[in-house]
Parts: C-alpha cells; sequence; structure tokens
C-alpha cells in the first residue's frame, strides 16, 4: 500500500489452467502486459486462472485472460466511485469482484471516500459500496469459506468484517497490538487455511501479527509473529500451504527504487522461521497472486508517480506495466 504514500514477452505466454498454473522449464517468469499509465496495486486470481488486477492511479480493475499476453479493463475508471484502487478479491461463487477503493489521490479520477466496493465478476457492472466507519482506510481483505470478508484498515489499529446479506462493515477485532507506533496501522492480510488470519504493518517492521478466528467467528488475541529481520514494508501477504506464506515486500517507505522483493515466509508456531526470497530488485511490488505452482506478481512504481504529487502533466504516462511470474518453490 502506498500511504506515502517493455512490452511482454512475445516468446513466452502465459498460460493458465482451471486447476494449476503451467510452468516453463528453464524460464525464471514469464509477463503479460497491463495498461500503460496503470500505476498498478493489487492482484488476484480466480479459480479458472483469470487474474485481475487493480490499478491505483486510474481508479479501475484489468482482466488478465487464460492464456492472453495483454490486459483488458473490467471494471472502468472511477466506477461507483473507485479511486485509489487496493486490494482485489474474487469471490466466484457470487460472482463479485471486491475491491478497496482507498481515498489517497494521485489519480485520474476524482477522490472519493474509501470503502469496500463489489463488481459483477464477468461484466464489472458496479453492485454495491460499504463506507468506511469513522474515516477509515480500506487497504486489503480477503474471505473465509463462510463467505465473510475481512478488511484491514491502515488508519485505525482495527480488522474490519463484512458478513454475507450484512449492510455495513463492522468491527471485528480493535487492539493497540495493530499499532507501531506511526500514524498508519494494518496493510497485507491472509488466511491459512486453518481459521488463522496473519496482517502486516503498514511500516517496516521486523514481525508479522496473528490473529485466531473461533469457532463461532469471534477474534482472538493478537499475536506478534517475529521474523528474522525487519521487512521492506509487506504491502500483500498470500497463503501457500500450511504455515507458508507469500510476502510482497514493496519498500514503499524505503530509499532504493529497486529495493522491493517478492520473499516467502517459513511460520514456525510465534516465529517466521526463515524468510528466503524469491525475486528481489524489484520496484515496489505491491501484491500477487498464488495460483497452482506459480507466484504471479506486479511492479507498482510508485516512486515514479510520487516525484509529480502537485504536477499531474509530469507523471510519467507510457511507462510499461506488467504481470510476471516465478515458480513458487517446493517445500522444504
Amino acid at each position: 500500500m502506498p500511504l506515502r504514500f517493455p512490452a511482454a514477452c512475445a516468446a513466452l505466454a502465459l498460460v493458465l489452467a482451471a486447476a494449476s498454473a503451467a510452468t516453463c522449464a528453464a524460464a525464471p517468469a514469464s509477463a503479460s502486459s497491463l495498461p500503460f499509465d496503470w500505476y498498478p496495486e493489487s492482484v488476484a486470481a480466480a479459480p479458472d486462472g483469470t487474474l485481475y488486477v487493480g490499478s491505483w492511479r486510474q481508479g479501475a480493475v484489468a482482466r488478465l485472460r487464460p492464456g492472453a499476453l495483454e490486459a483488458e479493463i473490467l471494471v472502468p475508471p472511477g466506477s461507483n466511485g473507485l479511486a485509489n484502487t487496493q486490494g482485489v478479491l474474487v469471490d466466484a461463487d457470487a460472482g463479485l469482484l471486491w475491491v478497496c477503493s482507498g481515498s489517497m489521490g494521485f489519480t485520474t479520477v476524482p477522490t472519493t471516500p474509501s470503502a469496500l466496493k463489489s463488481y459483477d465478476l464477468a461484466t464489472g457492472a458496479p453492485r454495491a459500496s460499504y463506507p468506511m466507519p469513522e474515516a477509515g482506510y480500506c487497504n486489503d481483505l480477503v474471505q473465509d469459506k463462510a463467505g465473510n470478508l475481512y478488511v484491514t484498515d491502515s488508519l485505525h489499529p482495527r480488522i474490519l468484517r463484512l458478513a454475507p446479506g450484512a449492510s455495513a462493515l463492522s468491527v471485528w477485532k480493535e487492539d493497540p497490538a495493530f499499532s507501531t507506533g506511526d500514524q498508519y496501522f494494518l496493510n497485507g492480510i491472509a488466511l491459512d487455511g486453518a481459521n488463522r488470519l496473519y496482517v502486516s504493518a503498514v511500516m517496516a517492521v521486523d514481525y508479522l501479527l496473528r490473529v485466531d478466528i473461533g469457532p463461532s467467528g469471534q477474534a482472538g488475541p493478537v499475536a506478534r509473529i517475529a521474523a528474522p529481520r525487519k521487512m521492506k514494508n509487506v504491502d500483500a501477504i498470500r497463503s501457500a500451504g500450511p504455515g507458508r506464506l507469500v510476502l510482497f515486500e514493496s519498500n514503499a517507505f524505503g530509499n532504493e527504487q529497486y529495493g522491493g522483493a517478492v520473499t516467502i515466509a517459513q511460520i514456525d508456531g510465534t516465529r517466521v522461521a526463515s524468510l528466503a526470497p524469491l525475486v528481489a530488485g524489484l520496484n515496489d511490488p505491491s501484491s500477487g497472486a498464488v495460483f497452482g505452482d506459480r507466484v504471479y506478481f506486479i511492479e507498482s512504481k510508485y516512486s515514479l508517480l510520487f516525484k509529480h504529487k502537485d504536477d499531474d502533466a509530469a507523471v510519467p504516462r507510457s511507462v510499461p506495466f506488467a504481470v510476471a511470474s516465478r515458480a513458487l518453490p517446493h517445500p522444504d
């Protein structure tokens, strides 16, 4: 989450099947192009391998179908008040695309209050909008098997929840443990399949946070999961199996333009036992998706955008953006 906040390779198509992503021997990455001036923030994968990529600048969502080398725009800019497109999530059973809309500016569309929004998964037509209570900031989201949506709030130390059929977001867990002593709070969120929610702080810290979901859906205490080093702003988190997370270290507040990385974290109880780099030297890798045996990721390149906060005409508009991938290593 940015709270400061070349064309696709023709010889290598992004090949996805309904149950798994195809791998390409001896190829370290595959890439498919996104629209220019996109400045992507989040990526979600559907069960059939279709990828959905939100634009923080355009207030829009692109769809990348299996096998396609170029994305198509599904949710047009500013639809239903969409501004900074933050987390995106596919609810295939309900036929919905869920999107966190932020209010940070830097967009080609009007800035609107932060909200959780939904769109038709097939057509991109708007379906609903749920304002963030107390002027919160909708950053990222995850869904459990019962259909509950859990949303991180970057301006309050809390996780919100939208239950199936609910008309508004409600506070599910609010705790001082979510604070890092800075003005910003939570960023990425992931569910590990065992009723454990992992969340990351906006700022660079040497830990993750975990909250267990009780049998009746209640929130347990906040546990700090210590890491062996300070991580470079874990923007998004994705589950890669029991006790295994993919961390997208965007380096959003760092001084090194290519200091971002995608990292595999192995969790052992209340500690991160290891942090293994999957790919490094990236320009703001704010998010990605795990599909089959591959990790798909983006480079948001926000440093190019933030240099021109007060001069939109100077924002580089011909910057290429893409979805790339790496094979997910087998667990040890």
